[in-house]
C-alpha cells in the first residue's frame, strides 16, 4: 500500500515501515503520532484521490528529534563593501510508518 500524506505542510509518500525526516514534531522518542490528511492512497492497482482528503490515517511511531545539515545564506553587494554570512539548522524528527488504514 502506498499514501500521499500531508505532515506538518509537507507532502511524503509512504509506505509500510518507511524511514522519513519530517519537520520538528512534538512528542517524545517511542511515542506514536497519528496522520490523518490522506490526499492519495494506492492499493494492489486501485487508486484513491481525495477532495481533498481521504478518510483513513497513517500511524507513525517517532524514532528521534535533530538537527539538520548547516545552511549558508552569504548576502553581498557588488562593490559596496557589504558581505553578511547567516546560516541555520533546521529541526527534524525521524519517523517510522507503522501503519496504513484506509
Amino acid at each position: 500500500m502506498t499514501a500521499v500524506v500531508e505532515i506538518a505542510g509537507v507532502q511524503f509518500t509512504v509506505h509500510q515501515n518507511d524511514m522519513l525526516n519530517v519537520p520538528l514534531l512534538p512528542g517524545e522518542p517511542g511515542n506514536t503520532v497519528t496522520f490523518d490528511n490522506i490526499l492519495f492512497a494506492e492499493n494492489d492497482g486501485a487508486t484513491q484521490i481525495g477532495t481533498p482528503y481521504i478518510t483513513g490515517n497513517v500511524q507513525a511511531k517517532i524514532i528521534e528529534h535533530g538537527k539538520g545539515d548547516k545552511v549558508l545564506v552569504f548576502h553581498k553587494h557588488r562593490r559596496k563593501g557589504y558581505r553578511k554570512l547567516n546560516g541555520h539548522r533546521a529541526k527534524y524528527t525521524q519517523i517510522e510508518i507503522t501503519n496504513i488504514n484506509i
